[in-house]
């Protein structure tokens, strides 16, 4: 009898112990591989493309030159950032459906090409997909298309995002993370990238006419898997994940909400609000992700620092500048990628964590090079770090988003082995950190704007001189 019964525990014992381990295994989440979009020559938007589209808008007058010149210098974005066909070919006003859909087709399949052709994986292979993009959500979905397009299996698990914002693809690999708990051994691929061609506002509210100024084309394709077999080929492995949303909140909720202008523009509004919402909801991220993270002396002097200082003001107004106040992320992570969502959300979240120049770089200049693509961003800025070759085996990478809604969707991702492909930066690496400039491009060639005593009347034709 007491043989049976040990025999019976140590088989209860193994088995729990094996359901424990499989579980712990499934719920692992590797990227075996990335690939950003590179847009073509003949879609930049330099100086005079985009004067030539400002130009096109007959609702602008004088006031709105001024503060679209001021926007475009102040925004941090540089002369090669992509734009999509119809607003290059003067149909931004008029846009069809296969503006779109071939807006998404040259994002998607170029890097999912890409990504098969690197990886050597056959799209066969593919257990799950997940595609993210916000504004457009055509029938069939975006992810038949995918399908479709390569022939994938019937079995497959397909599943498509919208209206997630510009912290989507956290959102998407968050899904494909749960989804792996219950699917061992799978491949998982994330298109994650926006819908521009649809979405040019061309009214004359300042709040909307900002998304112009920001958001351009772009996007990334992601390999995910949770076969460990497959460990030794991994750039990275997820270590931490954290969502917050304040949709509950009115004035989070309608800081950044997609509407018509009062003449039926229809167009992206962008509020004061959004930093405020951008504050809350960091701040309420970093405490559930901090401690995971960070050492426990840290987190110490962290705790003490928050008590002295809520004693010593008592209640203070949100800022993103603060809300990481008194944290030393430097104790945990090594690099940091924030959303190049512009360089006030990037200045504001270096100085809420001490960061200095070199951990804003791969932000600042990802801003600049590629502009804001919104969900594809933060993989702009993980490809600076990988074409510098700042990435080396065992670092960890605290990726930061920001999308509507509100939303703060951040992340941790461990380097696995040393990284150096100059991936969509490979041909203009070299030049980059760009020096500061003295005088911006769009001011040097439209400070003219500026001159008192000038009206509407003349702007045509000074524009024409130009």
């Amino acid at each position: 009898m007491m043989i049976f019964l040990l025999l019976l525990f140590s088989y209860i014992t193994f088995h729990l112990y094996k359901l424990i381990f499989q579980n712990r295994a499934h719920s692992c989440c590797y990227m075996l591989h990335y690939e950003c979009y590179k847009g073509t020559e003949d879609r930049m938007l330099n100086t005079e493309t985009c004067a030539k589209i400002v130009m096109r808008n007959k609702n602008l007058g004088l006031q709105e030159y001024r503060f679209l010149l001021q926007t475009i210098v102040s925004s941090g974005l540089g002369e090669e950032t992509y734009g999509p066909r119809n607003v290059l070919e003067g149909r931004e006003a008029t846009p069809v459906l296969t503006d779109s859909l071939s807006e998404f087709d040259d994002i998607a399949f170029d890097t999912l090409d890409a990504l098969f052709a690197k990886t050597k994986i056959s799209p066969t292979d593919i257990d799950i997909l997940v595609v993210n993009v916000s504004l457009f959500s055509p029938e069939p979905s975006l992810t038949s298309r995918v399908v479709n397009r390569y022939k994938m299996r019937e079995d497959i698990k397909t599943f498509n995002i919208s209206g997630m914002g510009c912290s989507a693809s956290i959102v998407a690999i968050d899904l494909v993370q749960q989804l792996f708990k219950s699917h061992s051994k799978a491949l998982a691929i994330v298109v994650s990238t926006e819908s521009i061609a649809p979405n040019w506002y061309c009214g004359k509210e300042r709040s909307m006419i900002l998304s112009n100024c920001l958001f351009r084309s772009g996007g990334c394709s992601m390999l995910l898997t949770n076969n460990g077999s497959l460990k030794g080929k991994a750039v990275m492995k997820l270590n931490q994940l954290v969502r917050t949303h304040l949709g509950a909140n009115d004035e989070a909720y309608n800081c950044c909400i997609q509407m018509e202008d009062k003449l039926g523009h229809e167009g992206f509004l962008l509020t004061k609000g959004l930093t405020k919402a951008a504050a809350i909801a960091f701040k309420l991220n970093l405490r559930v992700l901090v401690p995971k993270i960070l050492p426990l002396k840290d987190l110490l002097r962290y705790v003490l620092h928050t008590y002295r200082r809520k004693k010593a003001k008592g209640g203070v107004a949100p800022s993103l500048e603060a809300a990481g106040e008194g944290l030393n992320m430097k104790a945990g992570i090594q690099h940091f990628c924030i959303h190049p969502g512009g360089r006030s959300v990037i200045d504001g979240v270096g100085k809420s964590l001490g960061l200095n120049d070199y951990d804003l770089e791969p932000s600042r200049m990802a801003l600049h090079r590629f502009g804001n693509t919104s969900a594809g961003g933060l993989w702009y800025v993980l490809g600076y770090m990988e074409a510098k070759k700042r990435l080396k085996r065992g670092d960890r990478i605290f990726m930061i988003g920001f999308g509507a809604g509100f939303k703060c969707n951040n992340c941790v991702w461990e380097v696995t082995r040393d990284l150096g492909d100059g991936n969509v930066w490979g041909d203009c690496i070299a030049s980059y950190p760009l020096p500061p400039l003295n005088v911006s491009p769009f001011l040097e060639k439209f400070s003219w704007i500026n001159d008192e005593g000038r009206t509407d009347v003349d702007l045509t034709s000074a524009f024409n001189k130009v």
